[in-house]
C-alpha cells in the first residue's frame, strides 16, 4: 500500500478484515504452527494497529452501551427513542438501579477488554520481533494508546479492574483478580508516555494529511491530561495541555456548528479542532459502507406514518433540565438542541432550513428535543441513499478528543493552581468562539473575568457543561468534582453509584478469582 493512501480508506478496508479476524480467533490466539515470529514483518504490526482502530466502531465505544455509561447517566441527557425501546435502560442508567447482568453493561465490559487484548497481542508480537524501526515504533505507540484509552474508561467506570497487560493464548491465563486503581493509572501513565514518544506530531506529507484520524503525539498527551484531571494532578494537566497547545497542530473550529458538519466531502470531519475521532464513511447509494452506528443511534426517531423523519434510533436526547438551565444568550443552545415542531435554524444554528414534526407522545414522535450534534445532513442522506431508518447517519464520526477540551482542562488546572489570569484567558478562548469571536463587550456568551477561585471554578464547570453537552463528559465531571450527589441525587444517585458493579458473567467465569465491587 502506498504511503499516499489516506487513512480513511485504510480504516474502511480493515472493517471487513475485523470480521475475518473474529472468525479466526481460535487460530490467532495461538502461536504460528509453521512459521516463527521471526518470519513476521512490520506489515503484521500495521494490520494489527488498523484492527485496533476498527474496535472503535464496536457498541461499547460508539453506540448504545457507550451512550448509556457516558451520557444517559447524567442530568442533561436521557435515553430518548420511544418508551418501549430499551425500556430497561431507564431504570439502569437514568435512575441508577444498576444491573449486574444485562446486555449493555456486559457489552461495555467485553468490548473494552477486547480492545485491551488486541493491544496486548500487538505489543507481544512487536516485542518478539525486537522491532525498533520508526514505522514499528509508531505501531507500538498506537497499541499503547488504545490500551490506555480502554483502561481509562474502565477505571472511571468500575474503579478496581483486572490489569490484563500481557498477551495470553489460553483462557485460564487471563483470569486475574482486580488491581488497585493506582496500579491501573500507573499502567496508563506508562502506556501514554511511550505513545507520546513514539507517535508522530502529524501524518503530513507535502502539507497533506495522508492518514486523517490516525493517532498523534497530541492525541496521547490530550488523553494523558484527561487522566491527570481525574487525579487532580493540576501541574501535570497544565504541563501536558501546554505541550499540545505549543505543538501548533490544532485550533478551534471557526464556528461551533463547523465541528459537526458531516456533509458531502465531510467538511467538519477531522477539522482543525479534531485531536482524535472515530472514522466512518458511506459511499454513494450506500456502496463502500464503512459506517458506524454512532450517528444512527442518536438521530431523530419517528414511528408510524408518514415516517418521513425516521432518521435513526433516537437515543441520547437533551433533558428539559438542560434546555431550561442553558442561558438563552449562548448560541450553542440552539446549535446543540433540536426542537420538535420548530425550524432547525438553518446554517447559522447548524441546521438545513427544515422544520421538525411536532412533539406527539405515543404517536411515534416521543421527544421534545434531539441531539443536534449528530443531526444528519439531508444532502448526505440523498448521496448515500440512507434516507431513513437504521442506516440513516452511518457516516458520522465520533469526535473523541477535541481541542476545546485542552483549553478548558488548562483553564481548570490553572485556576486550581492559583493562576486566575491563565484560567480566564483559556475560558475566554472557548467562549469567544461560541460568540462568533465578537469583542469581549458582547452580550452573547458574555466575557467572564476572573474574580476569585470559587467564581472561576463555577464558570469553568458551566462552560464544560454547555461546550460538551451530549458528548459524554458530564457524568464523570460531576463525579470527579464531588457534585454528583447534588445534581443527580434526586434521580436516585448515591455515592456508591460512582462505580458500576462488575458484570456477573465476568465474576462467574473467573471461578471466584474476580470479586464484586465491595459496595455492590
Amino acid at each position: 500500500m502506498k504511503k499516499a493512501t489516506i487513512f480513511k480508506w485504510v480504516i474502511c478496508t480493515i472493517l471487513p478484515l475485523a470480521a475475518i479476524l473474529a472468525g479466526c480467533s481460535k487460530f490467532l490466539d495461538r502461536k504460528p504452527l509453521t512459521a516463527t515470529l521471526d518470519d513476521l514483518n512490520q506489515g503484521t504490526l500495521e494490520a494489527q494497529s488498523f484492527d485496533l482502530y476498527s474496535t472503535l466502531t464496536y457498541a461499547g465505544f460508539s453506540t448504545l452501551p457507550w451512550l448509556d455509561f457516558h451520557s444517559i447517566r447524567d442530568d442533561d441527557a436521557q435515553k430518548g427513542s420511544s418508551s418501549t425501546d430499551g425500556a430497561e435502560i431507564n431504570a439502569q442508567f437514568e435512575t441508577f438501579q444498576y444491573n449486574k447482568d444485562d446486555w449493555a453493561p456486559n457489552t461495555y465490559w467485553n468490548d473494552h477488554y477486547t480492545m485491551i487484548n488486541k493491544a496486548n497481542k500487538e505489543l507481544y508480537f512487536a516485542d518478539s520481533l525486537k522491532a525498533t524501526d520508526q514505522a514499528s515504533l509508531r505501531n507500538i505507540g498506537e497499541a499503547r494508546f488504545f490500551r490506555a484509552y480502554a483502561f481509562f474508561e474502565l477505571v472511571k467506570t468500575y474503579g478496581e479492574v483486572p490489569l490484563i497487560n500481557f498477551y495470553f493464548t489460553s483462557a485460564p491465563a487471563g483470569i486475574k483478580p482486580k488491581s488497585p486503581v493506582a496500579a491501573i493509572y500507573a499502567q496508563i501513565d506508562q502506556d501514554l508516555a511511550l505513545a507520546a514518544q513514539y507517535l508522530p506530531l502529524n501524518w503530513n506529507v507535502a502539507g497533506t494529511n495522508i492518514y486523517p484520524g490516525r493517532l498523534t503525539s497530541g492525541s496521547a498527551n490530550t488523553l494523558w491530561a484527561q487522566t491527570y484531571l481525574f487525579r487532580q494532578n493540576w501541574a501535570k494537566v497544565s504541563q501536558l495541555c501546554n505541550q499540545v497547545i505549543a505543538s501548533n497542530q490544532y485550533s478551534l473550529a471557526p464556528t461551533f456548528p463547523d465541528i459537526w458538519k458531516d456533509g458531502v466531502g465531510g467538511v467538519g470531519k477531522n477539522g482543525p479542532e479534531s485531536i482524535f475521532e472515530m472514522q466512518a464513511s458511506v459511499g454513494i447509494n450506500g456502496t463502500k459502507d464503512y459506517g458506524s452506528n454512532w450517528g444512527t443511534s442518536q438521530n431523530i426517531r419517528q414511528g408510524g406514518a408518514p415516517n418521513t423523519w425516521n432518521l435513526g434510533w433516537g437515543w441520547n436526547v437533551p433533558t428539559t433540565k438542560l434546555e431550561s438551565s442553558w442561558p438563552a444568550n449562548d448560541p450553542r443552545k440552539r446549535q446543540t438542541i433540536l426542537y420538535s415542531g420548530q425550524s432547525d435554524g438553518g446554517p447559522a444554528e447548524g441546521g438545513y432550513g427544515a422544520t421538525l414534526p411536532a412533539y406527539a407522545p405515543g404517536s411515534g414522535l416521543d421527544q421534545l428535543f434531539w441531539n443536534k450534534k449528530v443531526y444528519s445532513d439531508p444532502a448526505m442522506r440523498t448521496f448515500t441513499g440512507q434516507v431513513l431508518g437504521n442506516g440513516g447517519a452511518a457516516w458520522i464520526n465520533h469526535r473523541i478528543l477535541r481541542y476545546a477540551d485542552v483549553l478548558l482542562m488548562l483553564a481548570e488546572a490553572s485556576n486550581e493552581l492559583g493562576d486566575g489570569a491563565t484560567a480566564a484567558t483559556n475560558l475566554e478562548n472557548v467562549r469567544s468562539r461560541a460568540s462568533g469571536n465578537l469583542p469581549i463587550t458582547r452580550t452573547i456568551a458574555p466575557y467572564v473575568a476572573f474574580v476569585n477561585q470559587a467564581q472561576m471554578r463555577k464558570a469553568i464547570k458551566d462552560e464544560r457543561r454547555y461546550e460538551f453537552a451530549m458528548e459524554g463528559y458530564r457524568f464523570y465531571d460531576l463525579v470527579r468534582w464531588g457534585d454528583a450527589i447534588t445534581e443527580l441525587g434526586a434521580l436516585g444517585y448515591t455515592n456508591k453509584c460512582r462505580y458500576y458493579p462488575l458484570p456477573q458473567k465476568a465474576l462467574d467465569l473467573s471461578g471466584g478469582v474476580l470479586v464484586q465491587n465491595p459496595e455492590w
